[in-house]
This record gives C-alpha cells, structure tokens and sequence, in this order.
C-alpha cells in the first residue's frame, strides 16, 4: 500500500535526471500499481464532486440510484446501481485488508507481543478518543447513533503520505501506520457488522459458515486449483448479503483464511527443478538437431513437458495471499475504489449545507473526532502503554513521527464514507457528515504531511 523498496529507489533515480521526475515523485506514491493506491480514488472524488455541483447533477444521482435487475422467469431482484457497487465490489477491497491483516499478525508487524502491543494501543486510543469527542457533540441528539464514522482510518491515502517521505523516514513507521491501519480497519469493520446490522436472517448465516468451513476443508487438503476457492467465496458472499450483514464482512472474513506461506520453499524448489531443467534442455537440443518430424514432435512434446511441470513448482513458491493481493490490487485500486467514489460523494456545496454543517453537532463531531481524535488518542495511548513498560517506541522513530502517524490516521475517507451511508437515512445528515469526512480528510492530511516533513530527516544527510 506504498511503494515498495526497489520502485521508491527507481523513482529517487529518475530525479537526478529530470525535473519532472522529481515533480512525479512527490505524486507517484499516490498510483502505485503493485498496491492499493489513493490516486484515482482522488481523482474519482474531485470528479464527482464537480458533477455532483454542476447544472448535471440532479441527472448524475438518478444515474447510480437507478436499479438494476436480474429476473429469471417471475422472480426479479434489484437493487439501485450504486448498493451494488457498495455490496458486490467494495467486498473486494476489504478482501485485500482481511489478506493484509493476516499476514500483519502472522508475519509482520503483529507477530508477536512485543512489537504488537504499541500499534494495538494505539488503535484503542485511536478508537476510544475518537468516538468520545464525537460523542461529546451529538450525544443525546438523533445523529449520535454515527458515532462509527469517525471509527476507522483511509489505509490507501495515510500510507501514500508516508511514501511521500520514503528514504527520508525510518522503515518502522510505515510497519507501526500498517499495523495501526490493520487493527483500525477491523475496529471499523466490527462497527459495521455489530452497530449498522438491523437484522440477522440465521438461514443465511449457515450458508455463508458452510461455505467458509468449505474453504477450510480445502485449505487442510492443501487444494491447489482456484476455482472451488471463488465458488465458496461466492457461497459466503451471498450468505452474508442475504443474512443481513453487510457483505464487506464476507470479504475481510476470506481473506483471514488465505495462506500467508508458500506450498514449497526456495530450497525445495531448487532442488525438484534442477533435473527437469536439465531434461528440458536435453529435449530442446534433441528437436533441433534431428530432421525426423515424429521425433522432433516427440521431442518438443517432452520439453513442454517439463516446462510444464517448471512452471507448476515455481507457482508452488508463491504465497496465495501475496498472489491475490497482487492480482487484485490494480482493480480495487483504479475500478472499485474509484466507481465508489463516483457513486457515493454526493455532496452538494450550497450556502444552506455549509451554514447547516457550521452549526451542525454532526459535522463538528466528525472532523473534531478525526483531525484531533485520531492523533490525540494515538498518541496518548502508545505513550501511556510505554511508560507502563507494556510497550517499546520502535527503533528510529521519535514521538514527533508517533503524532504524524496519528495525524494521517485523521482520513478517515472510504470506510467513514462507507459507514456514514449506513448510518443516516436522513439525505441531509448524510451530506453534513459527509462534508465532515471531506474537510476532516484534507485538514488531517495536511497536519500529517506537515508533521512527517518536520520529522523527517533531511535529504542531504540520506544520500
């Protein structure tokens, strides 16, 4: 979710060269192919912001409100375009952060008590203080059940900030802002599942646990084709949708289960394709050197072969959950983010929305929840679990870095979106809290981007 090593060094090379290169490295952690980047869905917010507010934008809403059907003889089911956008592909994108929360917990940042406990408490306080400054603000008034939109923080958007500061940060905080990213988007996942789920179809919930006990059962019998995977991911999905859950839950619950280890090692590997390298080379040679058209067939068929077999030990080496986070990410990054985006920012900027949103609880709570609430509740908390002795400040990161973390953590965009249309029914409510979420986003990212650039250790002394 930002660039990795060897691009960013790339990237670092081409500014020697070019001064738009240099320009391009400033905005390049923000497209990121190999990863989920915030690039097109900035870019697909501006764009529907200015249609959303243009002589266009009454039409442009009918567009995404309009349903869309599927009928087989006298059943039909239909659902406007935009829920579908909501409960058929933002599951992908939730797919790809349960993957990112496993192998957090398994392989990274998360593997073990010591280095987990200082993201984990920060989360908490990321959580805690949060939702209490919003609640300071709306409790007891009909808008306090929206507590859950300053719950979680934009992953993609925080973490192409840090990017920004690369070579000039020390690795140990973009692991501590991916831990924190982690644990924060199950907090907010939680809050869909438990706060904004009205009722429960237990029928439903059976299939989607049959079919999650299904991938299990393949999972134990080490299954290598893809196929039956996406057909019980499928089974899981439309459990949960019917159930009443939203089906992001499906997504994130996936990938928990995806692999985050290779079905053969590098050694193995090395050693199982040696001699059919060898034999396939012996085959190359013996198709061209005879002119016998049998023989050369028979020769190029036992090459192919061995190719094939090649070819299968060297999948084996890839772990599943890299493989799918690799397939996937480029189309959550630049379709499904982006078609959210389009179909869901639908704030209109007129005088009444802005003068409701300047004496609005809601809105107040919102972006004081965000810009101060994530970092103050990052902060306090880590500092408090370190000085307990439960926690330990990460190798070259200062307390400065500790607060740009936070400060980041403020954008709270796709999930807080995402929850502000599951908690409001009212328009009106749904469009101040979603100018919230707007300002609170620009306001966190710049306190962020400020805080990392006084933080970071200056060029000259990095090269």
């Amino acid at each position: 979710m930002a660039l990795n090593p060897r691009l960013s060094g790339r990237v670092a090379a081409r500014a020697h060269h070019s001064p738009a290169a240099a320009i391009l490295q400033k905005i390049e952690p923000f497209f990121a192919i190999g990863q989920v980047s915030g690039g097109p869905l900035l870019i697909a917010t501006i764009v529907a912001l200015v249609v959303v507010n243009s002589p266009f934008g009454a039409g442009y809403a009918r567009l995404w409100d309009r349903p869309v059907s599927f009928s087989y003889g006298a059943w039909t089911f239909g659902r406007p375009a935009a829920e579908w956008i909501n409960d058929a592909l933002m599951p992908l994108f939730f797919l790809i952060i349960g993957t990112e929360v496993k192998r957090e917990f398994v392989k990274g940042s998360l593997a073990s008590w010591q280095t987990a406990i200082f993201p984990v408490a920060g989360a908490i306080g990321g959580l805690v203080v949060p939702v209490a400054l919003y609640l300071a603000f709306n409790y007891g008034t009909p808008t306090q059940h929206g507590w859950g939109v300053v719950a979680a923080m934009d992953t993609a958007f925080s973490l192409a900030i840090v990017a920004m500061f690369t070579t000039r940060l020390p690795p140990a905080v973009r692991a501590v802002l991916l831990a924190f990213a982690a644990i924060d988007d199950v907090f907010g996942l939680l809050v869909i599942a438990v706060a904004y789920t009205a009722t429960i179809d237990w029928w439903f919930v059976a299939l989607a646990a049959a079919g999650y006990l299904g991938i299990v059962g393949l999972l134990r019998l080490r299954w290598v084709a893809s196929i039956p995977y996406v057909l019980l991911g499928l089974v899981v999905w439309i459990g949960v949708f019917g159930s009443g859950i939203h089906p992001t839950i499906a997504g994130v619950a996936v990938g928990l289960l995806l692999p985050t280890s290779s079905r053969l090692s590098e050694g193995v590997f090395a050693e199982r394709v040696q001699r059919p390298v060898d034999q396939f080379k012996e085959a190359v040679a013996a198709a061209e050197d005879t002119d016998d058209p049998a023989v050369k067939e028979e020769a190029r068929d036992h090459a192919q072969q061995r190719l094939g077999y090649i070819h299968e030990m060297a999948a084996a080496t890839d772990e599943a959950a890299e493989r799918l986070v690799r397939v996937l990410t480029p189309w959550v990054s630049y379709i499904v983010l982006p078609l959210f985006a389009v179909s869901n920012v639908r704030i209109h900027f007129s005088p009444e929305l802005v003068g409701e949103a300047l004496h609005s609880p809601l809105s107040a709570g919102v972006v004081v929840g965000l810009v101060i609430g994530k970092p103050l509740g990052f902060l306090a908390a880590t500092w408090l679990a370190t000085r307990l002795g439960r926690a330990t400040l990460p190798d070259g990161v200062t307390w400065q870095m500790v607060l740009g973390i936070g400060g980041v953590a403020g954008i709270g965009f796709t999930i807080s979106l995402f929850i502000a249309e599951l908690a409001f029914a009212d328009v009106a409510e749904t469009e101040q809290a979603s100018l919230g979420i707007l300002v609170a986003s620009i306001l966190s990212g710049l306190l962020g981007y400020f805080i990392f650039w006084r933080a970071a250790t200056p060029k000259s002394e990095t090269e």
